[in-house]
């Protein structure tokens, strides 16, 4: 697919980091004007050509710099990929720890596609990917606020996808399982965590990972560019499941 972007303007969510940064990078490798969008971008950030510095849960901001953005720029492909994790038993979650999960990662995403689906109906073309998780398709103890949220934003996109497929918009999800991210690493604690996960933790009902590897973020930006491609024309309404067969095909 090289230079396959070539004519396509993407905006990246979650770009600064992660697999989103992964994402961006891989959009830009293949020619596309990449707008990466998140709250804060270190010095240097080279993997993008226009960083947008807003926070997905402040819904004026949303609304005022997409408006802007879509005058500035224009939009073919919206990838949907800041989140946050927040990791407790109920009893333990803070309503803070619960609503930075549920406002960020279904919330934020609801705010973008509010303010891009007019342009993408009146446009007639396009398509947008969303980074969930197979945390939707599971559940695990500790994670009630990630997978509930992650849930919810999968429903979220599909409910999209249902709108805008009489506009030639395709809406699809990747899934990422255990990926190599800041992220992932925050939730380990020693020299044999990557080897654990791995393994599984049959204490908290999570499955290991059957290929035996930890995912990298170019696995997840190989997927998405595959989903905003011409390649998957005629595919939509789907969520790939990128987690090493963790969930067993759920």
């Amino acid at each position: 697919m090289s230079q396959a972007f070539s004519d396509n303007v993407v905006w990246v969510t979650g770009a600064a980091q992660g697999i989103g940064a992964a994402i961006a990078r891989a959009f830009r490798a293949q020619g596309a004007h990449v707008i990466g969008i998140d709250r804060t971008f270190a010095e240097g950030a080279g993997h993008i050509d226009v960083a947008v510095v807003l926070d997905v849960t402040d819904a004026e901001a949303v609304a005022r710099q997409s408006a802007q953005l879509l005058l500035s720029e224009g939009l073919d492909i919206l990838v949907n990929a800041a989140g946050v994790l927040r990791t407790g038993t109920l009893e333990q979650l803070s309503e803070d720890d619960w609503q930075a999960c549920i406002d960020t990662n279904a919330g934020g995403v609801y705010r973008m596609f509010h303010n891009t689906m007019g342009h993408f109906k009146a446009q007639r073309s396009g398509a947008i990917v969303t980074v969930g998780s197979n945390a939707a398709h599971a559940p695990r103890i500790g994670m009630s606020a990630y997978g509930a949220s992650k849930a919810a934003l999968r429903s979220l996109c599909l409910s999209a996808g249902l709108e805008l497929a009489p506009y030639g918009v395709r809406c699809n999800l990747v899934s990422p399982g255990s990926t190599d991210t800041a992220m992932q690493r925050s939730l380990w604690h020693g020299p044999e965590s990557e080897q654990q996960t791995i393994r599984g933790f049959p204490d908290d009902f999570k499955l290991g990972i059957p290929l035996g590897k930890i995912a990298q973020p170019q696995d997840i930006a190989d997927a998405v560019l595959y989903l905003a491609s011409p390649h998957a024309g005629h595919v939509t309404l789907q969520d790939i499941v990128i987690d090493g067969g963790a969930t067993l095909g759920a």
